[in-house]
């Protein structure tokens, strides 16, 4: 029944949530010809009118008449948000509801603070779309809309991302029509879009207009499976036809990847259609080879006149589990994924499409094979390129109830929502209904989410259900049964979050009855993503069948202040409640900047595994369908750091099959030796240039450190403060007074602004705050910065004077350190310095020195692991060579200024200034840990945001002998793993030499 008066009451009842609104339906495209110009569709995006009212309190009526004057109404972009446009204020919370604490609400009730945008856009209907029915498609919509043109009530719409369509053709005029559109911020569909996002609200996707033929294809459903053999393809098509159906014609046609004809019909046009055919030696799909038909469907006259053409992409692909096992194409799949918020910074989640190309050519360049798309429908073009680039889909529903059962970390469900109450179920399922109706015939979507976080309860059960029932060739996700195992059987997956390595091999390792995957692991918020390899190791089990990172992208949103913008996290715009940076997680920056935790997932996530050995390489490949023909291999091999040899190989290895390679690499008789293998693309792709990179491996053949060894005869001047030693172009002062090395000179210059102090901490990590780092750690923080010289030892050696202080830490337990300088007749210095171990006290963050130099030594070349920062526990997809950086290039801009920078396994590095002057500082018995920043450990520390740390005034070295790891399993009490601990109880040691370059 058409309703034709709106009611307010409808914000707060979860049984409403759609009035007027047509049937969801697929989303194909549909053109009044083969041209593929699409005559019959009219875009609404663009300008419109909009006013903002504080609350409901404030609401008026009058714009949606035809004759209202719409001239104090501001300008708004759609599709965008109200929020980016300065319509609203901003406000990010991850589980709590955005108004906790400023009111005492339980579902469904709203908030009083409930804003409304009344839009207006005026339009004249398309000359081609007159005189024929009419609808207006929102793609989305945040939170709920009431809709009116020229005066009449249109319809009612919830579900913020998913579309809305309705039927404009009885009020429809010649001329000019007038649509007004009420946004509201808040509804009872609030309650259950409680994601961890900002919230934003408004007209944020697509808006606009398609007239209907006379005969018209309102929904189509392909189903395009193998048979058993997974080489016979079997073709199913439901099409339901609205309009005039007699004396019209369905002509369909089937073209291969080829183009070449592979099925064709034509039918008399009925209202309900069934097509069906059996294809041998299809082209299946699968993101390793995604192969794609197109499906041609044509409405013809009597005459052979068409009316309406809708093309669709088919990808033939049989996915299923069997014995406990995921499988597509027969084959046991492996979801190397991440999770994707749609987010840009300065859009929202209003994202473009070149947005979304280079997110998916960022994937694909870094093996990423699959995205849950966290924690709603993401827009129509997401789900096309996933099929035409290759990536799997868990499509999620947009239901989210967090703050309905969990507090503060606990769980508390009395309250939750939807649960088993009954008054939800509608609306749970019409959000299933909506989603599956739009994407179902998209080959790149595998699993149906239920949605997130909502625990569990009858009404997600009844979502689950009706999507077995509407799809048997899905499977169904939900991960909330974890919390409440008496719906296990909602999810035909074991499906968790944050699940530890050994928890998970637990489960693995006791007859797992369900395939296994980690809808969210390495929380990669901040400087992130150490002890990823923990997880892929856990590959070699069959239930076990991968994961997806949390998440793709920083939430950050570009904040202006003065003359300067930033990229803001929660908070920053003054909204309370707020969860502050916790929107910071992402593998790549708000602004698209790729961070450095992914270097190590591209290299974890590779099909092909790469190990050279003395005799040549070892490729295995984890691929289910494609061998390395459309690859060659570039060996390489690196003396001290530096290619002496390349050569390019052609290696075919067949998919999940390891095979070994001979290959003749020279072998020099002196230096360091590296073997290095590279896996480079043939031939351009669609995602990357032919010659791009997609993996590698090295195997140190022979190890080869500098060892220091005095040289000529220093002169020595032992003043009352200071012990100076000079020679040739070299001066080197160590102070009594201030404990270590206060002036290194060379040729007149001056490279020490303050004495090197002893390093006991790292500028925390979000993961170090989450856990409590600073609490257990606590005394390690001004160790280096208080301790107190307790000796001093000055020892004439062969060749040069040693100069040794012992410092007492301010600590509980009496603690020692000793630094010693031994300094030749070269000027060259050796720095050692040792901590020796001691019981009962917390793991140490790292140990070194930290050097203050003058600010025009920022370029750093050094010998180590790179070219991206790189830790303990991720260092696996940073290779040995060497690599060039400046200390302003060196900080990651992580939302909040953390630990950043470091390189592990250094061998030697070299500081210059824009003259190439500078200084060398190479390994003595051991490789070290370093890092060149504009800012000091302290300086990181304190900050809050990157525009809180000064214009570089120095250059800091820091020099450690390690470095613990940077963790990831979570971010809000998880530890590093104990195997990248610096435990207190064991000694280590820090040597290097300095001295002038050239």
């Amino acid at each position: 029944m058409h309703v034709t008066k709106p009611k307010l009451s409808w914000l707060e009842d979860p049984t409403v949530f759609a009035v007027n609104r047509l049937a969801a339906h697929s989303d194909h495209e549909f053109y009044s010809a083969k041209t593929g110009k699409n005559s019959l569709n009219q875009s609404l995006n663009g300008t419109w009118r909009v006013h903002l009212e504080p609350d409901i309190a404030s609401q008026k009526l009058d714009f949606i008449k035809p004759d209202f004057d719409f001239g104090r109404f501001d300008y708004i972009q759609v599709p965008g948000h109200l929020q980016t446009q300065g319509f609203d204020g901003h406000k990010y919370v991850n589980t709590q509801y955005p108004w906790d604490g400023h009111e005492e609400l339980r579902p469904p009730k709203l908030p009083k603070k409930n804003k409304i945008a009344s839009y207006i856009k005026t339009f004249e209907l398309d000359h081609a779309l007159k005189d024929k029915p009419v609808h207006i498609s929102f793609q989305g919509v945040a939170t709920a809309f009431y809709v009116w043109l020229n005066g009449h009530f249109i319809g009612y719409s919830e579900d913020s991302f998913t579309p809305s369509n309705f039927d404009l053709t009885p009020y429809l005029v010649e001329g000019q029509n007038h649509l007004a559109v009420e946004v509201f911020k808040y509804s009872s569909a609030s309650w259950i879009e409680d994601q961890d996002f900002w919230r934003l609200n408004g007209i944020f996707r697509d808006v606009f207009l398609y007239a209907l033929p006379k005969a018209h294809l309102a929904d189509i459903h392909v189903t395009a499976n193998l048979d058993d053999d997974y080489e016979t393809g079997i073709f199913e098509l439901k099409a339901t036809v609205t309009g005039q159906t007699d004396d019209n014609f369905l002509h369909a046609r089937l073209l291969d990847p080829d183009k070449r004809v592979a099925f064709e019909t034509k039918v008399p046009l009925t209202q309900t259609i069934n097509l069906g055919q059996e294809l041998s030696q299809v082209a299946p799909w699968s993101a390793e080879l995604p192969n794609l038909y197109t499906l041609e469907l044509t409405l013809e006259d009597k005459d052979g006149a068409v009316f309406e053409f809708v093309p669709e992409k088919v990808g033939f692909r049989r996915f299923e589990i069997q014995d406990g096992l995921m499988l597509l194409n027969g084959k046991r799949i492996l979801f190397k994924g991440v999770n994707r918020h749609e987010f840009d910074p300065k859009l929202g989640r209003a994202i473009t499409k070149e947005d979304m190309l280079w997110d998916i050519k960022f994937m694909k360049r870094h093996n990423i094979n699959a995205v849950r798309t966290s924690h709603y429908p993401n827009q129509t073009l997401w789900y096309r390129l996933c099929d035409e680039y290759g990536i799997y889909l868990i499509d999620e529903a947009n239901l989210e109830s967090h703050g309905s059962w969990q507090k503060l970390g606990a769980c508390e469900p009395s309250w939750n929502i939807p649960g088993n109450l009954p008054e939800w179920e509608p609306t749970c399922i019409d959000r299933a209904n909506s989603m599956f109706e739009r994407d179902k015939n998209h080959p790149s979507v595998l699993i149906w989410s239920l949605g997130n976080e909502s625990y569990a309860g009858t009404d997600i059960a009844a979502m689950g259900d009706y999507l077995r029932h509407k799809d048997p060739t899905r499977v169904v996700h939900y991960e909330g049964v974890t919390w409440n195992r008496e719906f296990d059987y909602i999810t035909d997956i074991e499906s968790r979050m944050y699940a530890k390595p050994h928890e998970i091999e637990e489960y693995l390792q006791n007859e797992p009855k369900k395939p296994y995957i980690s809808c969210e692991y390495m929380h990669a918020m901040g400087n992130s993503v150490g002890g990823l390899d923990l997880y892929t190791k856990l590959e070699k089990y069959p239930h076990y069948q991968g994961g997806f990172i949390w998440d793709y992208i920083d939430q950050a949103i570009y904040q202006k202040l003065g003359d300067t913008t930033r990229l803001a996290y929660g908070g920053d715009f003054n909204d309370r409640p707020s969860d502050y940076e916790f929107c910071g997680d992402g593998l790549v920056f708000a602004d698209r900047m790729i961070s450095p935790k992914a270097q190590e997932v591209k290299h974890l996530y590779a099909d092909i595994k790469i190990e050279p050995d003395e005799t040549g390489v070892t490729l295995t490949n984890d691929g289910l369908f494609t061998n390395s023909a459309d690859s060659y291999f570039t060996a390489r091999v690196l003396q001290d750091g530096k290619v002496i040899f390349e050569k390019d190989y052609q290696l075919i290895v067949l998919p999940q099959e390891s095979k070994h390679f001979d290959l003749e690499l020279p072998l020099p008789e002196t230096g360091e030796i590296i073997y290095e293998v590279q896996q480079h693309l043939a031939k351009d792709t669609a995602w990357a240039k032919a010659g791009f990179e997609i993996n590698f491996g090295q195997t140190v053949i022979r190890q080869a450190l500098p060892k220091f060894k005095a040289q000529g005869t220093p002169k020595v001047a032992m003043g009352d403060v200071n012990i100076g030693i000079s020679g040739k172009n070299f001066e080197v002062l160590l102070s009594k007074d201030k404990g270590g090395l206060v002036s290194l000179k060379y040729s007149g210059q001056e490279f020490i602004m303050r004495t090197p102090q002893l390093l006991f901490w790292r500028p925390m990590t979000d993961n170090d705050r989450g856990c409590g780092h600073g609490f257990e750690r606590a005394m390690w923080l001004g160790a280096g910065k208080f301790a107190k010289v307790v000796d001093l030892q000055v020892t004439p050696k062969e060749h040069a004077v040693e100069v040794s202080y012992t410092y007492e830490l301010p600590l509980p337990k009496q603690v020692t350190v000793q630094v010693t300088y031994l300094v030749d007749g070269t000027g060259k210095v050796n720095v050692n310095a040792k901590y020796p171990g001691h019981p009962d006290l917390p793991s140490l963050p790292t140990f070194g020195l930290e050097f203050k130099l003058p600010a025009k030594y920022d370029n750093m070349t050094y010998y180590g692991r790179g070219p991206a920062e790189n830790y303990l526990d991720r260092k696996l997809g940073a290779r040995l060579g060497t690599f060039t950086t400046t200390a302003k290039d060196s900080v990651a801009p992580y939302l909040v200024p953390q630990e950043t920078g470091n390189h592990c396994d250094v061998r030697a590095l070299a500081l210059t200034d824009d003259k190439d002057l500078g200084l060398t500082i190479s390994t003595d018995k051991h490789a070290f840990s370093a890092s060149l920043l504009p800012y000091s450990t302290m300086m990181l520390e304190e900050a809050l945001h990157q525009d809180e740390l000064p214009p570089m005034r120095f250059a800091w070295l820091r020099l450690m002998a390690d470095q613990m790891g940077v963790g990831g399993d979570d971010s809000w009490g998880a530890p590093v793993h104990e195997a990248y601990w610096l435990k207190a109880d064991k000694p280590l040691e820090l040597n290097f030499t300095l001295e002038p370059l050239n």
